[in-house]
């Protein structure tokens, strides 16, 4: 999964900005989640994490909606049968491709964690020009597409096919459309970067010659 590397830039967000608006829909405090929704966060804690991220709070205020969407999401993430790097690299490019921070970042975090490097992210928010691997090329051709005209194009589809059966070629297409909802979701809801992901984007941008 080679990446060429990054040249020295002065910013790294979409051109046109991050998407930002007012906090709409806050995270209820944890008193007011539920003992069922509560016993999540110890399972975060087995994964790393400190705490739940706060959509999963936010998506729980429509409880009916939440756990049938918590179902499906964990049979793309993290029980997907794709890689857990090229996972990672599908949503990162979605995130940016969708100006939503809070994926992004968020995303950063568990990249890092599956073992995504600081050079690949940057490619990611480059675009598929960025990667010399023709599998990882198609993949963001894939995601860009999607997201700019609804249609995986025959030439990236048959790129695709060369790499992927049926099967998986059916989860890259949900994927993308899944965290395309998703980023849709958090930009209109107004959420914000936990402190401790804060920390982790911080940090990347620091190694990456940004401040």
């Amino acid at each position: 999964m080679k990446a060429r590397e990054p040249k020295t830039m002065s910013g790294l967000a979409p051109a046109p900005g991050w998407h930002q608006h007012a906090t709409r829909l806050p995270p209820p405090p944890p008193a007011a989640r539920g003992l069922l929704f509560r016993g999540m966060s110890l399972a975060a804690r087995r994964f790393g994490r400190a705490q739940v991220p706060d959509i999963f709070a936010v998506l729980h205020r429509n409880p009916r909606l939440f756990w049938p969407w918590l179902l499906f999401a964990s049979r793309l993430m993290p029980g997907g049968r794709l890689p857990a790097q090229e996972r990672e690299m599908i949503i990162l490019r979605t995130a940016w491709n969708c100006r939503s921070r809070y994926e992004w970042g968020q995303h950063v975090d568990i990249a890092l964690r599956v073992g995504v490097s600081d050079a690949q992210i940057v490619a990611v928010s480059r675009g598929p020009a960025a990667f010399d691997d023709p599998r990882l090329r198609a993949l963001m051709q894939a995601c860009d597409e999607l997201a700019t005209a609804s249609v995986v194009g025959d030439a990236t589809w048959q790129a695709l096919a060369a790499y992927y059966d049926e099967r998986l070629l059916i989860e890259i297409v949900i994927l993308i459309g899944h965290y395309v909802m998703i980023a849709g979701f958090l930009n209109s809801g107004g959420l914000t970067l936990e402190p401790p992901v804060e920390r982790v984007l911080e940090e990347f941008h620091q190694r990456i010659g940004l401040d």
